[in-house]
């Protein structure tokens, strides 16, 4: 780290200037003073031309996709679909691997569900202990309905995967291995090359949560090699409600989907149903259409911006908030050196949601509590954190209200 805050490469009050402009909600101001909103890993804002997007689509293209054989129906299909291609474009693979789920939460459900039958008692799965619980309770469950084992991947002292004890837990018997790609918590950004390398000798499947990761790496599937990633629109400037889980065709062709309806058929008789083709046949029921249209109007416009650019502001901001942070007496921060742009922590004596509350009467908008990650809060030692997430628009301001807004806490409440 940085001896002094000079050392840091500087924040590009230009570039962010430009991107904040984009964001209509972080111009608002309350009792004079706009949001310093500190948690991206939460959810990220919106520019307008994701809301103009949305809202374009529902006054000019308003249909339901796939079944209407009018012009307008066709329209909306037709820039529905052009979506799945975009995405496969973003993370360089298949449009028909593209899945479009209501979140990486729903996306490891479906695999869970979709999985079962590859599973017989005995088996293993893998996750570790830095994952979100989205993707530790499903394989939880999936092990309670098949008889199958999780095991969990402990931590180094600073927050990585310890890859030695990795290793050690593989065996002939694990069948699936479910990795976060960064933690929502520490910022870990996890090796998953070596994940995919290891696990693969023994035949497991890898799965990767990329919700943390979706916005701030660029992400290479047939780099990284894994048989499933699953990501959520609302971590990258998009819309909730809506996400992409890609999977490996092979794969997902023999896979049985774990919903059924209407889209995802091929046939219908009193004797049974067969399924449509991919990746309609993941795909039941009506779909969020204007939030995967939201969707692809992110990824158009992450696309636009010089990412070099981004991923150094961003890196500079949770740098600034490290070194900050780290000279307050009496505050412990969490996590390894080099991370994500989040940063989570905690002070002696005070409980996080406290500090998240004085900060609010600063107008800083953070997280406290144990972010969907219980193990790893008691591996940690700790009940709750305080998170601070940056994005592409957090400002060196921002970060500069946040300390002092723990200072002013730690006057208060200490």
């Amino acid at each position: 780290m940085s001896e002094t805050i000079c050392d840091m490469p500087a924040p590009g009050p230009a570039f962010v200037d430009t991107v904040r402009s984009q964001f209509p909600l972080l111009a608002r101001k309350t009792r004079g003073k706009t949001l310093a909103y500190l948690d991206s890993a939460s959810t990220t804002q919106k520019p307008q031309a994701v809301i103009d997007a949305m809202s374009k689509h529902y006054v000019e293209n308003n249909a339901n996709v796939h079944r209407g054989i009018y012009a307008l129906a066709e329209k909306a299909t037709s820039e529905y679909e052009k979506v799945r291609a975009r995405v496969a474009s973003f993370i360089h693979c298949k449009p028909d691997e593209v899945i479009f789920t209501s979140g990486t939460t729903g996306a490891m459900n479906l695999l869970a569900y979709s999985l079962q039958s590859r599973l017989s008692k005995g088996d293993e799965i893998i996750v570790s202990i830095l994952e979100h619980h989205s993707n530790m309770v499903p394989w939880q469950e999936l092990a309670r309905r098949t008889g199958a084992v999780v095991k969990y991947a402990p931590l180094t002292a600073d927050g990585q995967i310890d890859m030695k004890k990795f290793d050690s837990l593989l065996s002939g018997k694990t069948k699936i291995v479910s990795i976060t790609h960064v933690s929502n918590v520490l910022g870990t950004i996890v090796d998953v090359k070596e994940i995919v390398k290891l696990a693969h000798k023994h035949g497991a499947l890898v799965i990767v949560d990329g919700a943390q990761a979706i916005a701030h790496l660029e992400i290479d599937i047939p780099s990284l090699g894994c048989d499933f990633y699953a990501f959520s629109a609302h971590k990258m400037y998009g819309p909730t409600g809506v996400g992409v889980l890609y999977g490996r065709k092979e794969l997902l062709e023999v896979l049985p989907p774990p919903l059924f309806g209407g889209e995802m058929i091929r046939t219908v008789t009193v004797e049974g149903s067969t399924w449509n083709d991919l990746p309609w046949k993941f795909e039941p029921g009506t779909p969020n259409i204007a939030g995967v249209i939201g969707l692809c109007a992110a990824l158009t416009y992450l696309s636009s911006l010089d990412r070099a650019k981004m991923h150094a502001h961003e890196q500079a901001m949770v740098n600034r908030a490290v070194y900050s942070l780290s000279r307050i007496e009496g505050v412990t921060i969490f996590g390894p050196q080099q991370r994500a742009p989040l940063v989570s922590f905690a002070v002696a004596g005070i409980h996080a949601h406290d500090i998240a509350h004085v900060l609010d009467k600063h107008h800083v908008a953070v997280r406290a509590g144990h972010h969907c990650a219980m193990p790893l809060m008691n591996a940690l030692g700790v009940e709750a954190t305080v998170r601070a997430s940056f994005g592409m628009y957090t400002t060196a301001e921002d970060i500069d209200r946040l300390i002092d807004g723990v200072q002013d806490a730690i006057k208060v409440l200490a």
